[in-house]
C-alpha cells in the first residue's frame, strides 16, 4: 500500500458510503444496480484502475483494483460487480485482445458505458470447464454461437460478454473465448434474474445464444483453441479477488459485532461484559488477522507475478472457509436481531455462502492444490 493506494481507498470509501449505500436497499429489491450507477463509478475512476492510460484506464496496478473492490465489500455492495468487470474481464482483453479490441472496448469499460461479464458456467457444467457444450461454428467472417450459460455475474446488465465456447473438438484444445457485443446480437437473450439466498443486488442471470452471429474479429487471441489456457492463466487473480472480498467482509463483520455487543445489554450489563463474548470475538479477531496476513502475502506475490495456481487455490479455499465461520460467530452474538435482514450482519452472512462455490468450489480448490504436493 502506497500513499496513492491509500488515497484511492479513502476516496472509494467515501463514494460508496455517501453515494451508494443510501441506495442499496432499493438495488437489492430491484435485483440489480441501474446502468447509470456504473457510469457514475467510472466518472469517479473506480473502474479499470489497473488498465493502461493508453486504453482509458487509471494506469495503476492490481493493488488499485484491490482497494476499490475491498471497499465495496466493506460497504456490503454485492451488486457492484467491479471485481469481475475490472479485475477479471478487463485483463482478458488486455492480455489476449488485439490492439483494435483494446481500443474499442477498454475505454468504454473504464467509463462504465460497457458493462461486462464472463460466461463460463452452463446448466450441466460448473467447475469442469472442459465439458462445456456451447459451440461457435465459423461461417465466413462470423462465428455462429449456440448454447446456454447460467449463474452469470453482471448477466442482467452486461452488454459485452466474454463467452467460453467450443470452436473445435472435445477437451481443452477445442475451447475459445468470443466477445459478444449484446447490443448488436440478434438471437441473444437474457433469462430471468436468478433468485438467490444472498447477493440480492447482483444481477446474476441466465444467458441464451440462438444462432448468434459474432464477428470473427471478436475472437480473443490470435487463433482458435486458446480459451482453456487463457482461462487457466487468469484464474489465480480471480481467486485472489474472491479472497480479498472475503477478508474485507470479515473485517466489516467484526467491527459491526464489536459495536453491537458493547451497546446491547442483557441481565443488566453489556453483552461485551460476558466472558464468552470476549473470548468468541478474540477468536474471531485472531482468524481475521491470520486471514489478512495470508491475503497480504498473496498480494505481494501476485504483484511480483509469482502467485501460482496451487497457492491461489489454497488462499481462496481457506479464506472463504474462515469467512463462513466468522459470519456465523458474529451473527450469533446479535441474537435474534442477527436473523433480521435490516441488520448488515444478516446480509454479510448470506452473501458469504457463495464464496465457497464461485470461482471454483472449495472442493476443487483442494484438489488443485493437492496436485502440486
Amino acid at each position: 500500500m502506497t500513499d496513492e493506494h491509500r488515497a484511492l481507498e479513502d476516496a472509494a470509501r467515501r463514494f460508496f458510503t455517501e453515494r451508494w449505500v443510501p441506495q442499496a436497499t432499493a438495488w437489492r429489491e430491484a435485483g440489480r444496480l441501474p446502468p447509470e450507477a456504473r457510469r457514475e463509478a467510472g466518472a469517479q475512476g473506480l473502474l479499470c484502475a489497473a488498465m493502461p492510460e493508453a486504453y482509458g484506464g487509471g494506469g495503476g496496478d492490481f493493488a488499485h483494483d484491490a482497494v476499490i473492490l475491498m471497499e465495496a465489500a466493506r460497504a456490503n455492495l454485492s451488486g457492484f460487480g467491479g471485481g469481475l468487470h475490472s479485475g477479471i474481464v478487463a485483463p482478458y482483453i488486455l492480455h489476449y485482445g488485439s490492439d483494435e479490441q483494446k481500443q474499442r472496448w477498454l475505454p468504454k469499460m473504464a467509463t462504465g458505458e460497457l458493462i461486462t461479464a464472463i460466461a463460463m458456467t452452463e446448466p450441466g457444467t460448473g467447475s469442469d470447464l472442459q465439458a462445456i457444450r456451447t459451440s461457435a461454428k465459423r461461417e465466413g467472417d462470423h462465428y455462429v454461437l449456440n448454447g446456454q450459460k447460467t449463474f452469470i455475474t453482471n448477466g442482467g446488465n452486461a452488454n459485452l460478454i466474454i463467452v467460453a465456447c467450443r470452436t473445435g473438438g472435445e477437451g481443452s484444445k477445442g475451447m475459445s473465448l468470443l466477445a459478444v457485443e449484446t447490443d448488436h446480437a440478434p438471437g441473444f437473450r437474457r433469462g430471468r434474474l436468478l433468485d438467490k439466498i444472498g447477493m440480492k443486488a447482483q444481477d446474476t442471470a441466465e444467458l441464451f445464444f440462438d444462432e448468434v452471429r459474432v464477428p470473427a474479429e471478436n475472437l480473443l487471441g490470435a487463433a482458435e483453441g486458446q480459451g482453456f489456457i487463457q482461462l487457466m492463466q487468469q484464474l489465480p487473480q480471480e481467486r485472489l479477488i474472491v479472497a480479498l472480498g472475503g477478508i474485507a467482509a470479515m473485517e466489516r463483520a467484526l467491527a459491526e459485532t464489536l459495536a453491537y455487543v458493547k451497546e446491547r445489554k442483557a441481565f443488566g450489563k453489556a453483552i461485551w461484559d460476558f466472558q464468552n463474548t470476549r473470548f468468541k470475538l478474540a477468536e474471531v479477531q485472531a482468524t481475521v488477522i491470520a486471514a489478512r496476513a495470508m491475503v497480504d502475502a498473496a498480494m505481494v506475490s501476485h504483484l511480483r507475478d509469482e502467485l501460482g495456481v496451487d497457492r491461489a487455490a489454497l488462499l481462496k479455499y481457506w479464506v472463504t472457509e474462515q469467512q463462513g465461520r466468522v459470519m456465523d460467530e458474529c451473527l450469533q452474538l446479535f441474537g435474534g436481531y442477527g436473523y433480521m435482514s435490516e441488520y448488515p450482519i444478516a446480509e454479510l452472512y448470506t452473501d458469504a455462502r457463495v464464496q465457497r462455490i464461485y470461482g471454483g468450489t472449495n472442493e476443487i480448490m483442494k484438489e488443485l492444490a493437492a496436485r502440486f504436493m
